[in-house]
């Protein structure tokens, strides 16, 4: 698959929710036609407030207002959020509401993690911030550790696209309506800046893999350096070849990997692969001041990814996913010095001293690697490890 950038865009990288939700707000607030919103968590917090009213706002002054939430991520979604969003005439969907005690069936691990908005097909904004308050609950700590993107320009009509297109496949799953998707007139596919980028979405029909071979082809064309920073890293073995290959050919591989986390199981299974990432020379950096929830990686300096998308099985073998590939040195050089802003109070972890953890870690770190295997293997996900 080669990369297809779209030119003339103007994008604007938005470092967590401080940034995110005051740009989201505003642009809300001006929408007049459209918006199409769907969010993997929607907390019953003050930013949930802020961003429900918001919403409520523009549906009772006549604006087509549609939300998705997703089934399991927003399984407490609030009553009152939801009154709030039918009384102003908005719409709201849930994405595979149902789900089983068998968490393990594939079906029901299907879910919609994505994070976008498109307002009136002008404005997009897509990456990996949740509507949840920014600064966890567990006493002071800085606020959680995300991206997201502003776009305008004439990828807006891609996200559009996308954003409609499961809206009314989700339609038809409730009501048996069939909506026909095209590409919308009232989109603006006019120039907006110089800026090239790209939308590839991941889903269960024609997009199953379009992501990570997104990946897979800047790994593989990685001159300088790659720098990766993710939530949850667990890459099946194509994935892990290309880092260890591009190591081993001169480039400069670096991993920002969460130090705090709220899977532990997950963490300790991606840590049964450090050994053969740092034999192959491989930076390893454990982000330890808050939660690290971005998904996000720099490619020789000069294109970056901005998106929703883990690097593990069930972000790029089961969920919907959305990521924006940007083709721009300023847009990445942006996002790469905010990277290195966050590795330098990150721990670094030593190749030596790796190899000389105690038995009770191993252990730990092994047992966490086989649940992760038998979980992959028990939801059909094949040819992982």
């Amino acid at each position: 698959m080669a990369l297809k950038f779209i030119r003339g865009n103007q994008l604007a990288l938005l470092k967590n929710g401080e940034q995110f939700f005051p740009a989201l707000v505003e642009t809300l607030d001006l929408a007049t036609r459209e918006i199409f919103f769907e969010t993997y968590i929607f907390a019953d917090d003050a930013t949930g407030s802020i961003i429900c009213d918001v919403l409520a706002r523009a549906a009772a002054r006549g604006v087509a207002v549609h939300v998705i939430v997703d089934g399991f991520g927003a399984r407490d979604f609030a009553p009152r959020f939801a009154f709030m969003l039918e009384q102003a005439g908005a719409q709201l969907l849930v994405f595979r509401p149902k789900i089983s005690p068998l968490t393990l069936r594939r079906n029901r691990l299907r879910r919609m993690h994505r994070k976008l908005a498109v307002v009136d097909g002008r404005v997009a904004f897509v990456g990996g911030i949740n509507v949840i308050d920014d600064y966890p609950p567990e006493g002071p700590m800085p606020p959680r550790f995300d991206y997201a993107v502003k776009i305008e320009g004439p990828l807006v009509q891609d996200v559009w696209f996308e954003a409609a297109k499961l809206w009314a496949r989700l339609d038809w799953l409730k009501t048996r309506r069939r909506l026909r998707v095209a590409r919308p007139a009232h989109t603006d596919p006019d120039v907006r800046g110089t800026q090239s980028a790209l939308l590839l979405v991941r889903d269960n029909i024609r997009h199953r893999s379009d992501i990570e071979q997104g990946y897979l082809e800047l790994i593989a064309g990685a001159r300088g350096e790659v720098l990766i920073a993710v939530a949850y890293f667990l890459p099946g073995r194509r994935f892990r070849r290309a880092l260890i290959d591009a190591a081993r050919r001169g480039v400069r591989v670096v991993l920002v990997v969460q130090g705090l986390t709220d899977q532990p199981v997950m963490q300790y299974a991606s840590r049964a692969l450090f050994g053969a990432f740092l034999e192959a020379g491989i930076e390893i950096h454990e982000y330890t001041r808050s939660e690290l929830h971005a998904k996000v990686a720099v490619f020789d300096g000069v294109v970056a990814i901005v998106g929703s998308s883990n690097i593990d099985p069930f972000s790029l073998v089961l969920a919907q996913e959305a990521n924006v590939f940007v083709s721009d040195g300023r847009f990445a050089s942006s996002l790469r010095a905010s990277l290195y802003e966050a590795i330098e109070i990150s721990q670094q972890v030593p190749p030596q001293a790796w190899k000389q953890l105690g038995w009770s870690v191993r252990v730990r770190i092994w047992a966490a690697y086989g649940i992760a295997r038998i979980m992959t293997s028990l939801s059909g996900i094949e040819g992982w490890h």
